[in-house]
């Protein structure tokens, strides 16, 4: 599968995970595109893997941590173009949220790093503005999701 240069866009799915302090867990991107900025656990959907599933495996695989996938928050299509206007990126990624349930975290695979952070404090990253905002509605779904069912059953995507 061709990342740089596609013949089509490629399909991901990321995750907005939330501890029980409600908050959220981010990785520092550690491979192109994007180094070095932060955002949301995630990647590339394997064939014949349902979105959820790819979910949970990516936020695994880069964060060691297994989670719940709850809802689904929205769809990011990030579009990045070189300096000559071909499309060197192109992936439509749909964005879930959830809850952490187990494992120590720590950042592996592709991420450089992982860390929860408070929502109140998402300015202090380098981070994509629509991953602000994904993280933004996921904490609202979030907080709306604990009040009404504090034992969080029921709500799976899967």
């Amino acid at each position: 599968m061709q990342r740089e240069y596609p013949s089509a866009p490629l399909v991901g799915t990321a995750a907005a995970i939330f501890n029980e302090a409600g908050e959220v867990l981010l990785v520092q991107r550690g491979k192109p595109p994007n180094v070095g900025q932060w955002g949301l656990p995630g990647g590339l959907i394997d064939v014949g893997e349902r979105l959820v599933d790819g979910a949970r495996r990516e936020v695994m695989e880069e964060c060691g941590v297994a989670v719940e996938i709850c809802a689904l928050v929205g769809v990011f299509e990030p579009i990045i173009h070189d300096e000559a206007g071909r499309v060197r990126y192109h992936y439509v990624v749909v964005d879930y949220w959830g809850r952490y349930l187990s494992g120590a975290l720590r950042a592996a695979d592709d991420a450089a790093a992982a860390r929860w952070v408070a929502v109140d404090r998402l300015d202090e990253f380098a981070m994509h503005g629509e991953s602000r905002a994904v993280v933004r509605r996921a904490h609202q779904l979030w907080q709306a999701a604990s009040t009404e069912q504090p034992s969080g059953k029921g709500l799976q995507a899967d």
